[in-house]
Order: structure tokens, then sequence, then C-alpha cells
């Protein structure tokens, strides 16, 4: 059997100061593309995740866990001299410095762009804010909830008759942390080619704004009639039906993006004076008479289950699914051959949940995150290597003297 290719990011070193989200994510997908991550933390109680809901004396708490399995965990106190000495020595050898911390921080401590690329130009230094350079709200403090609000994001997700809603999923902190990994691997490729790195940055606002495409086409389009919060209709109310339906046992996500996906549910719910009502056949007329569709469509659904209802739709050709539970969500990707939650047992019988990488390669299979590591695990290990490697450049400069 021949032995596994390199993957495509082995031999880089990626130091991890993420905090919470955004940054953590970005280096766990370098790390599934095979960089070897340091996760710098604070000796006194690690980064802010470690302490969050769950967590026990003995284990650190699930959101924690799974976004930095395989990383290994160095602490060190940048406040302190010594400390943040010893941290620029890493990073004089490293690739790739990943941090989210709030405007100005990285300053203060001396760990600055500036301040790492003066003892290693190669270095790609990748920062993850709120708000880009070129905007007033640069210097301000951002986290997932104010940039869905400041992005519009919360401003069209909801029903028209209720409040601003922020999306349930932490949609700014992934996007952006995604966002951030693709300019880093784009950055590494430049690298190739110049010798030297740079610093690149990415926005939560930047990074959500492409998701709000159908709403922001909605309102060029008609600025003084663009709908904002239109529930779970199409954000840009262009498509009927295009909605979650009540069924014999929970929901059904129903969409006919097409005039041949809404003739095929006319045929399929026995409606085919609506297949042939000429107001009907596009799409704006559809939408003109969207309740009407939407009561036809529930009276059809209501007494089946949702996979049947999904199954019958999906049979015709329209794209339909049930809603499913966190509950449903995690007992199927734990059934999966290659799932995307990863379960694992400890020595101790505690159980520990990592994150695979989304982004699947032909010429590498799917593996493990690796252990999730203990706050400072690896901090002697490291430094270690680290005076190994001083000891043994000097050793070469004497010989060659």
């Amino acid at each position: 059997m021949s032995a596994p290719l390199p993957r495509p990011l082995e031999g880089i070193t990626v130091l991890d100061l993420g905090q919470v989200y955004g940054g953590p994510y970005c280096g766990l997908l370098l790390g599934h593309l095979g960089a070897r991550v340091l996760k710098i933390e604070s000796p006194s109680r690690g980064e802010p995740l470690r302490s969050g809901a769950g967590a026990t004396a003995t284990a650190d708490p699930y959101a924690f866990q799974l976004l930095n399995g395989g990383k290994e965990s160095v602490t060190l106190d940048l406040k302190s001299p010594d400390d943040r000495a010893a941290f620029l020595s890493i990073a004089q050898s490293a690739d790739v410095l990943v941090e989210n911390f709030a405007p100005g921080t990285t300053a203060k401590l001396g760990i600055d762009y500036a301040a790492v690329s003066a003892i290693n130009p190669r270095i790609i230094y990748a920062s993850l804010k709120a708000y880009s350079d070129d905007t007033p709200r640069r210097d301000e403090r951002g986290m997932d909830l104010t940039v869905q609000a400041s992005s519009g994001a919360m401003s069209v997700n909801g029903y028209p008759d209720g409040p601003p809603m922020r999306c349930g999923p932490s949609l700014a902190d992934f996007l952006g942390g995604t966002h951030l990994a693709l300019g880093v691997l784009a950055a590494l490729r430049e690298r190739d080619r110049t010798g030297f790195g740079q610093l690149l940055d990415v926005s939560l606002q930047d990074a959500v704004i492409p998701a709000l495409a159908s709403n922001i086409s909605g309102w060029l389009t008609d600025p003084e009639h663009a709908p904002e919060r239109t529930g779970n209709h199409h954000g840009g109310m262009r498509e009927a039906p295009y909605n979650v339906y009540r069924t014999s046992d929970g929901w059904v996500a129903i969409l006919a993006i097409s005039e041949p996906h809404w003739r095929s549910v006319c045929e399929l719910i026995g409606r085919e004076d609506l297949r042939d009502d000429p107001d009907l056949a596009t799409s704006p007329g559809r939408v003109a008479r969207i309740a009407e569709i939407d009561e036809v469509v529930g009276a059809w659904t209501a007494p089946l289950r949702s996979e049947q209802a999904a199954a019958a739709l999906q049979a015709a050709g329209v794209p339909a699914s049930p809603v499913r539970t966190l509950a449903q969500l995690v007992a199927e990707e734990l059934e999966r051959p290659a799932p995307m939650i990863q379960h694992r047992s400890g020595a101790d019988g505690a159980d520990s949940y990592t994150l695979a990488s989304p982004v699947r390669l032909a010429n590498h299979p799917s593996r493990p995150a690796g252990p999730v590591p203990s706050l400072g695990e690896h901090t002697s290990a490291v430094l270690d290597g680290l005076s190994t490697a001083l000891a043994a450049s000097d050793r070469g400069g004497d010989n060659g003297d």
C-alpha cells in the first residue's frame, strides 16, 4: 500500500491567537488542510471559550472542543516581556498568524504586523475584525450579534409584523473565518512567487454582505417597494411556493423556483386548475397570490408526514426537505461514514466532539481533527523544540566561522 500523499499545507505552521469562533474556525480549517496549528492562549484561563457554558473542572465546553481539535495549546502571557519574547521567537519561523482581537490590541501587546514582519518578512498575518479600515466604524468592537445588526442581515430576518431577528447560526463569525482562511491560502500562493508574506484582513461585515445578494438585488431593482423581513418567503419575494408548511409530525420546506417546478407541484397536489391559470404562469403572478398558494400547499402537506411529503416532492423534481431538529441532525451525522461532527471517547470515558472539514479533497480522505488539547498541554514541547532549533542554528554558525 502506497504512503498517503502529504496534505496541501503540511510543513506550514500557524499561530492561532483566535478567540471564540471566527479566528479559531480559520485555524481549524487550515489544520484540516495539514498545517500545524499552535493555539496561543493565556496561562490563567485560556481563550474565552474554554470557560463558556458547559465547562467543568475536567472538560472544556463542547463549543471549544468542536473548533479546536488537532491543535497544540501553548500558554504565554503576552503582557509579560519574557513570554512576549518567546512568542516572537516562535513567530520568527512560523508561516501564518491568525488573530481576531479587538482593534488596537495587538499593537498594545507589541505583536502587531509591524513587529512580527520585522523579524519574519515571510509571515502571513491574517486579521479578522468587525469592520474594515475604510469605514467610520473601523475602531469599534463587534461580535456576531452586532455585525448581523450593522450589516443589514438582521433587518431582513424575521416576519414583517415582528422585530428584526438574529439569524440562529453565528453567520458573521463563520463566514468571516471561512473568508480569512481563503485569504491565507491566496497569500501563501503569492509567497511561493515572491518569497514575502503580507498583512491581510477580513471584516465580519464585508463577509456577510455577499450572503445578502438576493435582498440587495430586490432593493436595487425597486428601492421603494423592496420588502425587508419576509419570514420564510424568498428574501427578494420572487418565488412561490417558497415557505415551510405544517405536516402531521412537523414541518417541510418547499420551493418552486421555476415554471416546471410550479407545474409539478400543482400536478402532485391535484390542482391542475392552478397549473393552467394564466395569472399564475409566471413568478410575479404567483408572488401576487402567495397567501392563496401557501394555503393550498399547506392543506396538502397537513395530513402527511414530513418525510413523506418531501419524498413525494423530490420524486416530482421539486426541491423539498423536512425541517430537521438539532437532535435529528446530530444523530444522522454520528452515523455518517465521514461525519462533520466527530465523536471521540477518551481514556477516562469522557466524550469529546470535534468538527471535520467541509472541504473534501479527492487525494486526501477525510480524517478526524485530532484530540482537543488541554490548556498549555504543548507549551514545554514547543518551547523546548524552539530552544533545540536555536542551539542547532548557533552550532551551524560556529562551524561556518
